[in-house]
């Protein structure tokens, strides 16, 4: 299995991406969060991927964010939802989004993803509410629940603990380093990313 892909970006667009690694092209499906956070055609990258193998073929799903990946593993393994309708829905709504929406179980969000029904939806809250609601207490803990997690990740978690220490609604929060981090770039430190956020509000 291909855990993940570090490489130099051949070619992006908003469904996909091409991971040239010492001269092989590994092409890629992608989320249209991670499309927006891909460098330059030309420049490094690194994708976490889930290789989705089926009768008449193989297909690389591709995650610049593990948290995004850990989501989609999550949404696919739910009954009815294969890996296209997975990723058409970590490209409709951000992953605190869909976690949120799982955890409160706000079916009628999930629902108006394209291609959800009202039984899929019903049954991803269902399936997942209980998972997602103890990964949240484990995050909360310090306990990082998602493996493979980069560095920056590890400030973008520490910031983000930060600000909902000091008050700020967690989805509100992670929407805003998104942000932060589309425009600044993700080498920022734990401070940076804090001062940036309260600027922001």
């Amino acid at each position: 299995m291909i855990a993940y892909l570090d490489g130099k970006l051949a070619y992006k667009d908003a469904a996909l991406a091409i991971v040239d690694i010492m001269g092989v092209g590994y092409e890629v499906r992608i989320s249209l969060a991670t499309y927006s956070k891909l460098p330059a055609e030309g420049e490094k990258t690194k994708l976490y991927t889930y290789q989705h193998i089926k009768e008449d073929g193989q297909t690389l799903y591709g995650f610049l964010d593990p948290n995004e990946k850990a989501l989609f593993m999550q949404l696919i393994s739910v009954s009815g939802i294969g890996p296209g309708t997975g990723i058409v829905m970590v490209s409709s709504m951000s992953v605190g989004e869909i976690r949120q929406a799982i955890v409160q179980e706000d079916v009628r969000s999930i629902q108006s993803i394209k291609g959800v029904g009202p039984k899929t939806a019903q049954r991803v809250v269902l399936e997942l509410k209980d998972k997602l609601r103890k990964d949240e207490l484990l995050a909360k803990a310090g306990i990082d629940t998602v493996p493979l997690a980069r560095a920056h990740n590890t400030n973008r978690a520490e910031a983000l603990a930060a600000l909902v220490t000091l008050g700020f609604a967690r989805a509100a929060a992670e929407k805003t380093l998104d942000q932060i981090q589309h425009k600044h770039g993700n080498d920022l430190s734990v401070e940076e990313l804090i001062k940036f956020a309260l600027k922001s509000h």
